[in-house]
């Protein structure tokens, strides 16, 4: 692993680090924010799923998680959202290839050498942060924004016990029945429409739920709500019985705007269940 680059914010630690990954075979590099807490011993961690044409920059610069991470203890990182570099698959289209991985493995060509953000995420990268920095292990949050959102969601219910919250902005609810869900799902998965039911969140809430606090937040302005389906999930959540909230913000659109108004409760929805 490398340092890219390390600024001191809010007391704490705003790092940039990268290192090479033998899920997606190449360099990944990643944001990671410490409180002033971390250096006492380790601290809770909330995991920040980024959305489509995103890196690991833009929430770490725009969703304003620093602030009250620093005052609620919790370190937070910011992954990349798919492989990059020479080699690596890519599509002219901006919801396919680099910046669009999806969070999940890709099985079909050219995708499946370096599309495994799926492995990435919950497997490659917590066994080096918590190897190298001082980030708890048994006390886990993930929230993320649009495709974000999607993976929040849906590795959260994938892993019971390891994630004490959930929560999500503007997610993508229901991609088996949307345009931003089923072509990249048959590019990445293949033809078989039931390799792509673990990657749909409205389904996996069907199914299992999740087993703890959940928070949805979803503007009214958004411009991709008929590709996000919240009505898929909101009902889901009620059939399912879902302890958790779903609230629909009046005149909020999917920017980072929205991201940040509401990301001081995000934050402390998962402080108080990380410090429970």
């Amino acid at each position: 692993m490398r340092t890219i680059s390390e600024s001191r914010a809010f007391g704490g630690v705003q790092g940039v680090y990268a290192h090479q990954s033998s899920a997606c075979g190449g360099e990944m590099t990643f944001g990671l924010y410490l409180p002033e807490q971390a250096e006492e011993g380790p601290v809770p961690l909330l995991w920040f799923l980024s959305g489509l044409t995103c890196t690991h920059e833009n929430a770490m610069m725009k969703a304003g998680a620093q602030r009250w991470a620093s005052e609620m203890g919790l370190a937070v990182v910011y992954p990349d959202t798919s492989p990059r570099g020479e080699g690596v698959a890519n599509h002219e289209a901006f919801d396919l290839g680099q910046g669009a991985g999806f969070y999940v493995n890709a099985t079909q060509k050219p995708w499946a050498p370096h599309f495994r953000m799926w492995d990435y995420v919950t497997e490659e990268l917590p066994r080096l942060l918590f190897n190298a920095f001082p980030v708890a292990e048994a006390a886990q949050a993930i929230t993320g924004h649009s495709m974000g959102g999607h993976g929040a969601l849906t590795i959260a219910m994938s892993f019971p016990g390891r994630f004490r919250s959930v929560s999500a902005f503007a997610p993508i609810c229901n991609p088996t029945a949307s345009d931003w869900g089923r072509p990249q799902f048959l590019a990445y998965l293949g033809a078989d429409e039931a390799t792509w039911a673990a990657h749909d969140a409205t389904n996996l809430m069907r199914k299992r739920g999740f087993d703890g606090p959940m928070l949805v937040d979803q503007g009214t302005a958004d411009q991709f709500l008929d590709k996000l389906r919240p009505e898929a999930l909101a009902e889901a959540m009620v059939t399912a019985r879902q302890g958790g909230t779903f609230r629909m913000q009046k005149g909020y659109d999917h920017s980072y705007f929205f991201v940040s108004t509401f990301m001081e409760e995000h934050v402390a929805f998962h402080a108080a269940a990380l410090h429970a």
